[in-house]
């Protein structure tokens, strides 16, 4: 990942070419530039199959590649490469069309660019969504239920490394990572709304059925391999969080039918109407 405005030669492994936050404000800069607005509000990083959900909150006012921010591309089917700056419902909203997870060989601090980068550019609210599977009980595909708190079960955190000057404490409190407030919007726009734990693994291999009554056992509901360094990095930061996942398929040894990713995207397509007019609603009502 090189810094915005360099010369757009990635670095290996998706490491930052600048100390992380140093790599967040110049692609902050650089995002005010190609969009010509100072300062966005809202941030919303779509999951596996969620783009065409973008289409309900209007014409992209600009679009930005991912890369021209300092950010390594996504690389897996479902994910594209473009962020784009929509004026809705009176704010400026940079939506990002799809994500790097660490399965793909980045690093915490290049999977969580994108969102340092747009709290660095103004946003106060940071909406994660993503395509999980479903544990819960009476959970089923096409779905979307709020996540109402998270297990990082990756191994990893946006905030080891150096502390830097001028920015929060690393150890930062997590007990209302998932804002109170952004969820009870949700629920005013969707009162049928569920909620859940979701449980993030580094993946990229599904769950086996011990691992699912494992994670069952630990209060998820949800799992999936993404969002949950994300959720970290915004709220250090100050952020608002609020999380949706789309239920794309039943976990391991919950379901006789066998997982692959095209079933996933193939659920998040068929639902992505829905789900941009879900997004749309709480966009509008959570002021």
């Amino acid at each position: 990942m090189t810094a915005a405005g360099g010369s757009g030669k990635a670095a290996s492994h998706g490491e930052p070419a600048l100390e992380p936050y140093a790599a967040a404000a110049a692609g902050a800069r650089r995002l005010a530039e190609l969009t010509g607005k100072a300062h966005h509000d809202v941030a919303v990083v779509l999951g596996s199959g969620w783009a065409a959900a973008a289409d309900a909150l209007g014409a992209a006012d600009s679009t930005v590649a991912f890369t021209e921010l300092g950010a390594p591309a996504p690389g897996v089917s479902g994910h594209q490469p473009i962020i784009r700056s929509v004026r809705f419902a009176g704010r400026d909203v940079l939506v990002f069309l799809g994500r790097v997870h660490l399965y793909e060989g980045h690093s915490p601090a290049a999977v969580v660019h994108a969102v340092r980068t747009a709290v660095a550019a103004g946003c106060t609210q940071v909406i994660l969504t993503n395509a999980a599977g479903g544990i819960a009980a009476g959970l089923r595909p096409g779905q979307p239920v709020l996540i109402s708190d998270q297990l990082n079960l990756t191994g990893a955190s946006p905030l080891t490394g150096p502390q830097p000057t001028g920015y929060p404490s690393r150890f930062t409190d997590m007990t209302g990572l998932y804002a109170a407030s952004l969820r009870a919007a949700a629920r005013a726009a969707a009162p049928d709304l569920a909620e859940a734990v979701y449980a993030g693994l580094a993946g990229p291999q599904y769950e086996t059925p011990a691992e699912v009554r494992m994670l069952r056992g630990l209060g998820a509901g949800l799992v999936g391999m993404s969002t949950v360094l994300e959720a970290i990095a915004a709220c250090h930061l100050g952020a608002a969080v609020l999380g949706i996942s789309l239920v794309t398929n039943i976990a391991a040894g919950l379901s006789t039918q066998p997982i692959d990713h095209a079933g996933v995207l193939a659920t998040g397509e068929h639902a992505a109407g829905r789900l941009g007019t879900l997004l749309a609603a709480i966009l509008t009502g959570d002021h």
